[in-house]
């Protein structure tokens, strides 16, 4: 069990190490593709129990899978590659929502192909 709400987002990047991908277990300046980034989903957190004793949530995080946009065949397959290979590598005890349609994301100068991966679980905070 983790201890903090940080430590959930660092197991989960730690589960991308295998990867060929730099990985953020939250937005960096300037990430170098490909890149996988864990950002809050939307909603973040959903109340399942406010006690005395532990509060549990629902987290709900975005895997923001990121490569160069150089061309648009070869952009879409390396984005495609390095989502299975997310999926593949996604951790027990998550839950695997959608993977959302490709966009372009201009980071700084360069033009980025971004797809997310909506995924869930459950965090308690004993109090």
């Amino acid at each position: 069990m983790t201890s903090s709400i940080a430590d959930t987002r660092a197991a989960l990047a730690a589960a991308f190490n295998g990867l060929a991908a730099s990985c953020y277990e939250s937005v960096p300046e300037s990430p170098i593709p490909p890149a996988i980034v864990i950002v809050p989903g939307s909603p973040y957190m959903e109340i399942v129990l406010i006690g005395k004793a532990a509060t549990k949530v629902k987290l709900n995080f975005a895997i923001s899978a990121l490569v160069a946009s150089n061309s648009n065949a070869g952009s879409l397959d390396n984005l495609e590659k390095l989502l299975i290979g997310i999926l593949a590598a996604i951790p027990q005890g998550y839950i695997v929502g959608e993977v959302q349609k490709p966009t372009v994301l201009e980071v700084g100068q360069s033009p980025m192909l971004v797809a997310d991966v909506l995924v869930s679980t459950y965090y308690t905070q004993t109090n």
